[in-house]
């Protein structure tokens, strides 16, 4: 059946660190928040090395990047309140901190967005917790009667709806049990996904570092929380790929697909943010290149059975 999901790698609770995927904190999304700021912060600076800051570290130092003293006083605050930050203490950092914290840690625009977004939430961010269980009609009308493959996804990135063209060119969504049919549970754990996708690991990795990005503003969310903890579990790369806390944005892309009946597909594929429904509902949608023969294949495929299915 199309729809069964392998857990492959299983990961021991002990290995996930604290503040991603596995901890809780008693239903406390604030304190998730904070200790989610904590890591994000840990690891950046571990990614900064004293040479390229024009430090000379000592022989003896075990630190591979900055030690707390160092970013405290590169962002000219103290070392105690920067300790604070990691700790996930309960504290308020100004804007012109988060700067000086961002330049400190040689921040791109992504990561910047990103440590604001965990360090000062909007006000609505409790409500933004709350995930679109469904589409409006509307929405799921367009998405039917367009010819590229289209879906919808939810902030958790469950598919909430697709077209007949979906199903042709990345399976049968409808065999998948609704608690499986989530874009990362299905890169991770549905097979036929691993042999459609050509360059699958980099899709993987770059998946998890655009759902991380994407997620933040809903970090301490119950069925966010299930979800990590779960591919944490079961997939030893997802667990990595998490604890890294790598940031992509989504945008413009290509994927190449070798699909059991059209054969190697060069496509390109745009998140979409359609307006006048919920603020956490997205749409992707496929297109082939220009340059190639992809286009036929795939408007050639209509009403045929060139699904993923148990063929790939």
């Amino acid at each position: 059946m199309s729809g069964e999901f392998k857990r492959t790698a299983k990961v021991s609770q002990s290995s996930a660190d604290a503040g991603s995927a596995t901890t809780t904190f008693g239903g406390d999304p604030d304190a998730q928040r904070r200790s989610e700021l904590a890591q994000f912060l840990k690891t950046r600076r571990a990614a900064v090395s004293p040479q390229s800051i024009g430090l000379r570290p000592a022989r003896r130092r075990r630190a591979h990047g900055l030690l707390r003293e160092e970013v405290a006083q590169r962002a000219g605050i103290s070392p105690t309140w920067y300790t604070w930050l990691e700790q996930g203490r309960e504290i308020n950092p100004s804007a012109d901190v988060l700067g000086q914290l961002a330049d400190a840690l040689l921040l791109n625009a992504t990561e910047r967005a990103h440590l604001v977004t965990l360090a000062k939430p909007v006000a609505s961010a409790r409500a933004s917790r709350q995930f679109s269980r469904e589409v409006s009609s509307e929405l799921a009308t367009w998405i039917d009667g367009l010819d590229q493959p289209a879906y919808a996804l939810n902030g958790c990135w469950d598919v909430l709806a697709w077209n007949e063209s979906t199903g042709r060119l990345l399976g049968d969504f409808g065999s998948l049990a609704s608690t499986d049919r989530n874009i990362l549970r299905m890169i991770f754990m549905w097979q036929p996904w691993r042999t459609l996708f050509v360059e699958w690991e980099c899709l993987a990795a770059s998946a998890v570092a655009q759902f991380r990005a994407e997620t933040a503003r809903h970090t301490g969310a119950p069925e966010l929380l299930a979800l990590t903890s779960a591919l944490a579990r079961d997939s030893a790369l997802f667990a990595r790929l998490w604890r890294e806390r790598q940031l992509d944005v989504p945008q413009l892309r290509a994927k190449r697909l070798r699909h059991a009946q059209l054969g190697i597909l060069d496509l390109t594929y745009a998140p979409l943010r359609p307006r006048g429904v919920a603020d956490d509902i997205s749409v992707v949608v496929y297109g082939a290149r220009p340059d190639d023969a992809t286009r036929k294949r795939l408007l050639a495929s209509k009403g045929q059975s060139a699904g993923v299915g148990n063929d790939v």
